[in-house]
């Protein structure tokens, strides 16, 4: 058995304490980290290492996006892909001893207009996820798991209010039938609503709420999937809402799963 889990950190090097945080109290086997915002060579990997996270492979950007996968169990990088054409570190992928491929995705955000016509931002998030789905129709994988900040809460219970965000960028009826298309196109099983199936669940929460926890209108925008023919391995989900009340938090916190493989 592994446990994986999966952060979008909002800067890893502003947040390494959290980081290291996480892995002293919780010691998941992998930690994917998404925006990173650092170059590879700038991630405090001593820190990771002192804790037995003695294996990464990462994207990174100076000071925005950046993708890295932190393990205590050997990697073998099997590569990044730049969906869209641009040119960001959103996306890197490495296999585990036991075969399993694990991919880090760091989907955009998408602008505040859910118009591609009016937000240009929108229109690269809708051909990311093109790409992805042609991508893993392609590829077809088998033993994968994919996960990361997908930037979409897809169902009416992973959104505070689905009437109200219907027009909001996250949980647009275009943007959810982008991600399903993906899901489909690999044949991926969403692991954290297959073991939580009902009920309101959420993973981020705006910075701009006075009292996150109070008002508690969060989204899903994090997932965990696997590939159809491990995903009945998965179990043991759970999303760590604590997180969100540390000090200098990140606006997301860490979901986890683990995998009898």
């Amino acid at each position: 058995m592994f446990t994986l889990a999966t952060w979008n950190i909002n800067s890893v090097r502003l947040r390494e304490g959290l980081v290291a945080k996480l892995m002293a109290d919780e010691g998941p086997d992998v930690l994917c980290l998404q925006e990173c915002k650092s170059p590879v060579d700038k991630i405090p990997v001593d820190t990771f290492q002192s804790l037995g996270y003695t294996h990464m492979v990462a994207r990174g950007q100076k000071g925005y996006n950046g993708v890295a996968i932190i393990s205590k169990l050997p990697l073998e990088e099997v590569g990044a892909r730049d969906f869209a054409t641009l040119g960001h570190a959103r996306h890197v992928a490495a296999r585990l001893p036991n075969g399993v491929v694990i991919h880090n995705c760091y989907v955009p955000a998408g602008g505040d207009i859910p118009d591609r016509t009016q937000n240009e931002k929108f229109g690269q998030k809708l051909d990311f996820l093109t790409e992805m789905r042609d991508h893993f129709f392609a590829e077809r994988p088998m033993r994968s798991i994919l996960v990361g900040d997908l930037n979409i809460a897809p169902r009416e219970d992973d959104v505070w209010s689905h009437k109200a965000l219907l027009k909001i960028v996250s949980h647009t009826p275009v943007e959810v039938e982008h991600l399903a298309q993906v899901q489909d196109a690999g044949d991926w099983v969403d692991v954290t609503r297959a073991d939580i199936p009902q009920g309101l669940l959420y993973s981020w929460w705006s910075y701009r709420a006075a009292d996150w926890d109070a008002a508690d209108k969060g989204r899903r925008l994090d997932h965990i999937w696997a590939t159809r023919d491990i995903a009945a391995a998965g179990h043991a989900s759970r999303i760590l809402r604590p997180c969100r009340g540390w000090e200098q938090p990140s606006d997301h916190v860490p979901v986890f799963a683990s995998f009898d493989l």
